[in-house]
């Protein structure tokens, strides 16, 4: 694997040794995928590329969908450890909740290599992108496009994921605190959810006679709430900004009703959270995480995240 040409940076994890961590060699060569929900279509490409790979590299593989129930999740990471996992790739459907869970795994000496979505605790590696990077372009893009004294709207993920707290504070630091005359009208936590989002954006719009723009934590979000503002037919004049380029998220760039999405490189995190898993496996566990960079893309780049 070519980790250069994916641009992937090798970062230190934040203990002395791996062996002190409990993250040594893998103990069997079963690998278990615990995804959060096989329904979320990011997700749903991440998974794609480590299955991918891990056919061609003769690796077996064992798919958990925990449906986004943080319980179903527990139960089957602790079956998956019961029956000595050798390694254990984990999208979390709860980052808190499954600490415990975690820490069984870390007992057992069972790597966890997290993807896409933070936990609150634990020994884990992760392939992962920096979240506050991605907030930090939405806030980058918004200050320098929207007009004086603008008036947004912000659709935040579940808060309990560091992964969108991570994008509201780059976000936040980037627009919001160096444009004062732009104007927050609203905050709300809509999950990750199209439909929670649409359904938030038009309570929104019977409130707010002006929305100039819509900051999305996700494609989702953002495909929920211009589905409210073409509804209403207050789409044209309002930027919306999103995270992660799936096909639906870039479709939107490319018909001019998103302005911007973040790419999020499903296909480098899952191939990436592959290397990990396979650095376990031939006893020679990796000394860090893998970091994959965001892009921002609008109608200007749209062709460079096809």
């Amino acid at each position: 694997m070519n980790l250069r040409k994916w641009g992937l940076l090798l970062l230190p994890v934040a203990c002395l040794s791996l062996t002190g961590c409990g993250l040594t060699g893998a103990s069997s060569d079963r690998v278990v995928y615990a995804n959060y929900d096989d329904a979320d279509g990011f997700c749903a490409q991440i998974k794609d590329a480590f299955a991918n790979k891990a056919k061609a590299d003769g690796i077996e593989v064992e798919f958990l969908d925990a449906k986004n129930d943080g319980n179903m999740q527990i139960d089957q990471l602790n079956e998956a450890i019961g029956r000595g996992a050798g390694a254990i790739v984990l999208l979390a459907a709860d980052g808190s909740s499954i600490v415990k869970t975690i820490e069984k795994a870390n007992d057992a000496g069972i790597p966890i290599i997290t993807v896409n979505r933070s936990v609150a605790g634990g020994k884990v590696l992760r392939a992962y992108s920096d979240d506050v990077e991605a907030g930090r372009m939405q806030g980058e893009y918004m200050a320098s496009h929207l007009p004086p004294n603008a008036k947004i709207v912000y659709l935040q993920g579940d808060g309990t994921q560091g992964s969108a707290v991570g994008r509201w504070d780059g976000f936040k630091a980037a627009c919001l605190d160096k444009r004062p005359d732009i104007q927050l009208l609203s905050f709300v936590d809509a999950g990750w959810s199209k439909a929670e989002a649409l359904k938030t954006m038009t309570l929104w719009m019977s409130m707010f006679p002006e929305i100039n723009g819509v900051v999305a934590g996700n494609d989702e979000m953002a495909l929920g709430a211009i589905a409210a503002l073409k509804g209403a037919n207050r789409l044209s004049g309002c930027l919306v900004s999103a995270v992660d380029a799936t096909p639906a998220g870039l479709a939107a760039v490319e018909a001019g009703e998103m302005a911007q999405t973040i790419k999020q490189d499903a296909k480098a995190q899952g191939e990436g959270a592959l290397t990990l898993v396979e650095g376990f496996l031939k006893g020679n566990p990796p000394s860090g995480d893998l970091a994959i960079p965001f892009t921002s893309i609008t109608a200007d780049n749209l062709a460079q995240a096809k």
